[in-house]
């Protein structure tokens, strides 16, 4: 089976339409050889200064340069932590689990930095190392989509591009939480 990811539940039910993926599943459409599923934006992000050890604001932890960056899943507030968002935990279980069966991976997310970010760290948070292909369009029409579906390119090309997106990231994490945490202080 073919697996195509999108950035949004609306990009994944136009392009599941344009490719015959017409059954409804929970989380996915599939059929005609596809399954489609999405991401909901940033379902995984840069783990918070708690995940490193660092508790409270405290002049001595800054600044907070973690040797390597972690991943984890979108969080909410409950009462005074943060505990993993249980519908992007349910998602992320949908999404391993079709790429755990994937002949084929597609990444539709959108074409850009963004877009790309949103896809690595959801493929690399869950480990997954199958290679995967890059649907690359503008728009979100059928004959836009077929076009792109016929001109599939390695994901490896996109490389710099997620890079240069991660570093971004990164850089606003550094910058973020060092900055609030001295302000704050």
């Amino acid at each position: 089976m073919k697996v195509i990811i999108a950035e949004k539940p609306s990009v994944a039910r136009q392009i599941a339409s344009s490719v015959g993926a017409t059954i409804r599943k929970e989380e996915y459409l599939e059929g005609n050889g596809y399954t489609v599923t999405w991401a909901f934006g940033h379902l995984v992000g840069l783990a918070m200064p708690e995940s490193y050890g660092y508790k409270g604001f405290h002049k001595e932890n800054l600044p907070i340069l973690p040797e390597v960056f972690r991943l984890e899943p979108r969080s909410t507030k409950s009462g005074k932590e943060y505990k993993p968002d249980p519908k992007v935990m349910k998602q992320l279980k949908v999404i391993k689990g079709l790429f755990e069966q994937a002949e084929r991976i597609i990444v539709a997310t959108d074409a850009g930095r963004e877009g790309e970010l949103i896809f690595r760290y959801v493929y690399n948070y869950l480990g997954c190392t199958k290679p995967f292909v890059r649907l690359w369009i503008s728009s979100l029409t059928d004959k836009a989509i077929r076009a792109g579906l016929r001109n599939l390119r390695e994901g490896s090309l996109y490389d710099n591009l997620y890079l240069s997106a991660k570093a971004r990231s990164e850089a606003d994490w550094l910058v973020g939480i060092n900055s609030s945490q001295a302000l704050s202080l």
